[in-house]
């Protein structure tokens, strides 16, 4: 989705939700899919901004890492740049780790697309509406969403203001090859990288290749 469209915001001045994928990913293990999940404490009433980590996680996460991908093709080329963002970095904010993986893996993958955080821009009340008036204010013809968002959005507020509304589809993706045995999709973008690495645009929507 990232590769689809000029600007991505991070949408981080939003409630946090428990049990979504913010702070949980899974990767695939010799057991079968695995979570690997950022503890980020109990408390509910935060904005997604405001939710800060314990860097006790760090060192772990990579140990699960490494102890199920060493043997991938592309294992030791991603872990150049990857590893230290494990072992070398801090983070006090969850979104703020969140942007430092996005922003590393896109600069791998060759993604150009600028990226920012809805606290860049003035935010009004209203689901639809404070998303209708953030692409007016990045100047923005279209609006991709993911499907999820159906729910909630009102396409009307985005047609009167002669913004196409486009709903992004995850299926169709093709198979690469994985380590220990079947093939999932529901991994992270990581399985990729580690089984495929330069190869990985190809597949994935909407890149092209590495430039």
């Amino acid at each position: 989705m990232i590769a689809a469209v000029d600007e991505f915001i991070l949408y981080d001045d939003m409630q946090f939700t428990k049990n979504d994928w913010r702070n949980r990913n899974k990767i695939k293990t010799p057991q079968g899919l695995q979570w690997l999940t950022i503890p980020v404490g109990q408390g509910i009433n935060r904005r997604i901004r405001d939710v800060t980590l314990d860097p006790r996680w760090q060192s772990k996460h990579w140990k699960t890492l490494e102890a199920n991908y060493r043997r991938a093709p592309h294992f030791d080329e991603i872990k150049e740049w990857l590893k230290p963002l494990y072992l070398s970095a801090e983070y006090s904010y969850l979104s703020q780790m969140n942007r430092t993986f996005i922003e590393a893996i896109c600069n791998y993958l060759g993604i150009r697309t600028k990226i920012s955080n809805s606290w860049d821009y003035a935010l009004i009340d209203g689901k639809t509406e404070k998303l209708v008036d953030l692409c007016i204010q990045a100047g923005a013809g279209g609006y991709i969403s993911g499907p999820a968002a159906r729910d909630y959005i009102d396409e009307d507020l985005f047609n009167n203001k002669k913004i196409v509304l486009t709903w992004f589809d995850y299926k169709g993706y093709p198979e690469y090859p994985q380590l220990w045995g079947n093939f999932f999709h529901q991994v992270s973008i990581l399985d990729l990288l580690f089984n495929c690495g330069a190869m990985a645009p190809s597949f994935m929507k909407n890149i092209t290749g590495r430039t």
